[in-house]
């Protein structure tokens, strides 16, 4: 199923960037000629694709978790989800400069908290940049009444988070509902009875590769 893509190929966070990037390139260009533009070429081209921001086909099925962000599974592990003090699984995924880096929603859910802390800019791949970085939590719950918790985490380089949503936002399964500028991570605190369909070290990407299922009942 293909949903409604209200958002251009290349996101709008990075269109500044861009033309930006394309400026001094093409005054490099005018000013110095070819030899000394390249480099400025390469970073545009650089730019482009990291912001571009493609349409991305949900999988049919009912009771599906979709990945939240393209990247690579870095860790799955038991824990507490530490938004809604209750047992859970977390599985996160990370995201390098040369991925997608648009955030999309797991599932059909409404956003029941958001929850915004400040912190510090550690390499995103490590473990500890879930409770050390600034990070922003979603708080969702399915219609079925199933809550699980959604982290943007900033890293190294990335230094925005952006989060276009409030309490009470209503969300379908791979809506964009969120930017990381330049590497990052995204953490799903899972209830523990989930089914996992990823392990670490699996590349996803969002909205399409599945990462879990919820327990038929």
């Amino acid at each position: 199923m293909k949903p409604s893509y209200p958002h251009p190929l290349i996101a709008r966070e990075g269109w500044f960037y861009l033309a930006l990037a394309g400026a001094v390139a093409l005054a490099v260009q005018g000013t110095a000629g070819g030899a000394w533009a390249w480099p400025f070429w390469l970073a545009t081209l650089f730019v482009l694709q990291f912001f571009r921001d493609p349409p991305r086909t949900v999988p049919a099925g009912e009771g599906l978790i979709l990945a939240p962000a393209d990247g690579r599974v870095v860790s799955v592990l038991p824990c507490e989800d530490p938004y809604r003090r209750s047992p859970a699984v977390k599985v996160s995924v990370f995201m390098n400069v040369f991925n997608v880096h648009s955030n999309r929603s797991p599932a059909n859910a409404t956003v029941r908290e958001v929850v915004y802390h400040p912190g510090k800019f550690l390499n995103a791949d490590l473990d500890k940049a879930s409770e050390a970085n600034e990070r922003n939590a979603l708080v969702l719950e399915t219609p079925e009444g199933r809550q699980f918790t959604c982290v943007q985490v900033a890293g190294l380089i990335a230094r925005r988070i952006l989060c276009y949503v409030r309490p009470g936002d209503r969300l379908e399964a791979g809506q964009r509902y969120g930017f990381i500028r330049f590497g990052s991570r995204v953490d799903l605190y899972l209830p523990p009875d989930v089914h996992l369909r990823v392990a670490i070290g699996d590349t996803v990407k969002a909205t399409t590769t599945v990462l879990a299922e919820w327990p038929r009942t």
